[in-house]
């Protein structure tokens, strides 16, 4: 049986759930539902931050923008995981980031070199954990003041929501999933 295995939070009720599970179970279910309402050139720009598996509601609307023509926007994706290895959806995100209006960074927390990371990933890789700083940066980079999207643990959307407020920018101006 093959499987991936993923990051289980003592208090998820979906984490809860899934160790119950044992070999053969069957399940289904519907969903996510709500989430973030985007539509073609709504915002200018996006910078994306996720963290692990929150990834997830950020690739949609990804592939959205690259799947519409008529889509301008430009998106600066930046993932927080722990090490290469744990990129989740690493061929998706270098098909992505070949668009002419899409980049993507990674943030790796418990990596201790670049040079061990094949060539692509050095330049857009930093090491450590995602802080003020990093995000004042990816903020500098983007061509227009970003709309900015968030989706990770909570403490990870307390502290991303923290530096944004630290760099200026206003509640209206991003959105935690």
């Amino acid at each position: 049986m093959n499987y991936t295995p993923f990051e289980c939070y003592e208090d998820g009720l979906m984490s809860q759930y899934v160790k119950s599970w044992k070999e053969g179970d069957s399940v289904c279910w519907r969903g996510p539902f709500g989430g973030f309402p985007y539509s073609a050139n709504q915002y200018g720009e996006l910078l994306m931050l996720a963290s692990g598996t929150g990834l997830a509601p950020m690739l949609p609307i990804l592939q959205y923008i690259t799947e519409n023509e008529d889509d301008e926007t430009f998106v600066t994706l930046v993932g927080c995981f722990r090490n290469f290895e744990n990129i989740y959806m690493k061929p998706l995100l270098q098909e992505q980031s070949r668009f002419w209006n899409i980049r993507a960074f990674y943030v790796l927390s418990q990596e201790h070199s670049l040079e061990n990371l094949p060539w692509s990933f050095q330049k857009n890789t930093y090491l450590g954990r995602i802080n003020e700083d990093v995000i004042k940066s990816m903020v500098n980079t983007c061509r227009r003041q970003p709309y900015v999207l968030i989706c990770g643990s909570v403490t990870f959307s307390e502290e991303m929501e923290r530096s944004l407020k630290a760099i200026g920018l206003k509640e209206d101006s991003y959105f935690i999933f």
